[in-house]
């Protein structure tokens, strides 16, 4: 698929969509080992971070900057839901403390990205200076990062996480 370019797919090339994608990925390898009985629970989860880069997408794609902006406060709200989820399941013991700080450290980035990328656009389409162009490129400050955190974004590296079947009690270790 190198080589083959669409000006509709140019959302795969934005931070925060690739930063969803990450945090799905991350999530769906905690959650799929959950038991039998908490399968809702993992499933709803699972649910509410998918929804964050499909919205991503969807609004890129509507090529309309009012609907890309209301598909990234949507996909806010899902991630919203699967901060909440994932808060209640830390509470319940059914996700060790690491593997809720580094899920909810990967959301709390994503979040911030989105909201600049919002905040960004809002203040585009008030100016007037909205174009397709404009959709493919995020800068370093619309996502709130320093040109410092360039070589970052190039080689970002991912924590190893560790999985438990057990519950981790809140003062243990894993």
């Amino acid at each position: 698929m190198e080589g083959r370019r669409n000006r509709n797919r140019g959302y795969q090339q934005l931070r925060v969509w690739q930063d969803a994608i990450g945090l799905y990925r991350d999530t769906c390898a905690v959650f799929r080992r959950f038991p039998y009985e908490l399968k809702r629970v993992a499933s709803q989860q699972l649910a509410s971070v998918d929804s964050v880069h499909r919205n991503i997408a969807e609004g890129y794609c509507r090529r309309s900057i009012n609907e890309y902006i209301q598909h990234l406060y949507i996909a806010l709200g899902s991630l919203g839901e699967s901060v909440s989820g994932l808060v209640a399941c830390r509470s319940a013991d059914q996700v060790s403390a690491d593997i809720s700080a580094s899920l909810d450290e990967k959301s709390y980035k994503l979040e911030n990205g989105l909201l600049r990328l919002v905040e960004s656009l809002e203040k585009k389409r008030k100016q007037g200076t909205w174009t397709d162009s404009l959709m493919i490129k995020e800068t370093n400050e619309s996502y709130g990062l320093g040109l410092s955190d360039s070589a970052f974004l190039q080689n970002p590296s991912t924590p190893t996480l560790r999985y438990s079947n057990t519950p981790v009690s809140q003062g243990e270790n894993t």
